[in-house]
C-alpha cells in the first residue's frame, strides 16, 4: 500500500524489494555456512572444530561491519592481536551522546529477539569532499563533515537496513531552530547532531561512528578494485576523472573521485547519495564473496587498513563488535537494505538551498524504527 509520504507498508511477511545487492542471489552461502560453528552441537560430545575458524569467523564479521556499518558504516574485528590493533588505532569520542533528559526511550526488545541496534554512520572526509567550494563543519576528532546514514540492525537479525539522511535537510535543530542538519556539528558537534536525529525519529541512537572516506581507498585497492554499474556518464571535478555509463572497475582513487561528486549533476547530493550507495553495495559485494571470506590475510589488511580511519564512541570497542557480530552469521549480501530518507525535492530557505524533509515519511520510519518493524516499510531507494 503506497502513503501519501511516498513510503509503501507492506505486510508483516513481505520481503522488502527495493535496493538489494546488485547481483546477489538467493542461493549465496550466509557467513555462518562459509566459517563452520565453533561450539560442539548436541550429541557431539565435546568435540570441537579447529580455532582458526572460529578466528575467521570473527574477522569475517568484523570486515562486514567495518564495511556495511561504515561509510558506510562502522566497524571492527576480533582475531587476537588484531582486537588490540583495532583498539589501538581508532579514535574515540570525548562525547558522543546528548544529556540523557534530552534522549527518547529506547525501543523494546521483542521477546526470543536481540535488542534491536541503531548506529549513526557519519562520513568524514579529510580528502576534502567533493571540492574546495565546499565549506563543511568539522566532526570534532573526525575530520569534515561530509555523509550521514542511519544502520538499523532489527532484533530478528534478518536485514541489515542503512538509511541515507540528506545532509542539507531544513530541520529544527533543538534549541537553534531551523538550519541545514549538517550545521548540528557547528552548534553542539556529535553530540547536537545525534540529538537532531533522535528527535526527528523519536528514537534513541546506540552508537556512533564516523569513518574518513580516505580510508576507502585502501580498501577497495586491497580488494582489486570494485565494479560499480554507474547508470550515467558524468565527469568529475574532484580529480578530473570521467565515468562512463554500465560497468566499470575502479581503483581507490577513482572510486573516492566518484562517491565525492555532486556538481556534476542537476540534482546535486542525492545523484552523490545514490552513487555512495552504489559504492557501498560494491565493496560488500566484494567482501562478502567466497574469495574474500576465506582469505584471512585479505581480511586482516583490509581491518588494519580502516581502523586507523574510524572514530568510535566510548562502547564501541571490539568486544562489543563481536557481541553484535556473533548475531549477524546468517546475513547474506541481499539482506543489506539501502535507501535514502524521504524529501519533498530541493527549495530555498533565504539563501540557501536546502532539501525539504516529507515529514510524513519521517514519522512513518521513526514508528517503524520504535516498534522495530522497519521491515514494513518500503523506502524509494
Amino acid at each position: 500500500m503506497v502513503c501519501g509520504s511516498g513510503v509503501t507498508v507492506r505486510s508483516a511477511h513481505a520481503r522488502p524489494l527495493a535496493a538489494v545487492l546488485p547481483g546477489a542471489s538467493g542461493d549465496d552461502p550466509t557467513l555462518e555456512e562459509l566459517v563452520p560453528a565453533t561450539t560442539p552441537h548436541e550429541g557431539s560430545e565435546g568435540v570441537r572444530r579447529p580455532q582458526r575458524g572460529r578466528r575467521a569467523g570473527r574477522w569475517i564479521l568484523g570486515v562486514l561491519l567495518v564495511l556495511v556499518l561504515g561509510a558506510g558504516t562502522v566497524a571492527v574485528v576480533y582475531l587476537s592481536g588484531l582486537a588490540s590493533t583495532f583498539d589501538d588505532s581508532t579514535e574515540k569520542f570525548e562525547t558522543a551522546f546528548p544529556a540523557e533528559d534530552q534522549r527518547p526511550t529506547k525501543a523494546p526488545t521483542q521477546e526470543g529477539q536481540h535488542e534491536p541496534l541503531n548506529i549513526l554512520l557519519l562520513g568524514s572526509d579529510s580528502g576534502g569532499g567533493s571540492g574546495e567550494r565546499e565549506d563543511l563543519p568539522d566532526v570534532p576528532q573526525a575530520g569534515r563533515s561530509d555523509t550521514m546514514m542511519w544502520v538499523h540492525i532489527p532484533g530478528d537479525r534478518e536485514d541489515i537496513f542503512v538509511m541515507s539522511v540528506m545532509r542539507d535537510l531544513w530541520v529544527e535543530i533543538p534549541g537553534e531552530g531551523e538550519h541545514k542538519l549538517n550545521a548540528a556539528y557547528s552548534f553542539g558537534g556529535v553530540p547536537k547532531a545525534v540529538q537532531t536525529l533522535e528527535s526527528m525519529f523519536g528514537t534513541r541512537i546506540d552508537h556512533v561512528a564516523a569513518v574518513d572516506l580516505e580510508g576507502f581507498r585502501g580498501i577497495v585497492d586491497s580488494l582489486g578494485g570494485v565494479t560499480i554499474d554507474n547508470p550515467r556518464a558524468f565527469s568529475s571535478g574532484n580529480g578530473g576523472k570521467d565515468f562512463a555509463a554500465g560497468p566499470q572497475t575502479m581503483d581507490g582513487d577513482t572510486a573516492l573521485a566518484f562517491v565525492r561528486e555532486r556538481y556534476a549533476f542537476a540534482d546535486g547530493d542525492y545523484s552523490r547519495v545514490r552513487n555512495q550507495q552504489l559504492f557501498l553495495r560494491a565493496v560488500i559485494s566484494e567482501v562478502l564473496n567466497t574469495r574474500t571470506l576465506t582469505n584471512p590475510g585479505l581480511i586482516s589488511d583490509m581491518v588494519e587498513t580502516m581502523s586507523p580511519y574510524l572514530t568510535v564512541d566510548d562502547t564501541l570497542d571490539s568486544g562489543e563488535l563481536v557481541e553484535i557480530g556473533r548475531t549477524l552469521t546468517g546475513i547474506r549480501r541481499d539482506d543489506v537494505q539501502m535507501f535514502t530518507v524521504p524529501t519533498k525535492g530541493i527549495g530555498r530557505a533565504g539563501s540557501q538551498s536546502v532539501v525539504w524533509p516529507d515529514w510524513d515519511g519521517i514519522q512513518e520510519i521513526g514508528a517503524a524504527l520504535q516498534d522495530d518493524d522497519l521491515a514494513r516499510i518500503q523506502p524509494a531507494s
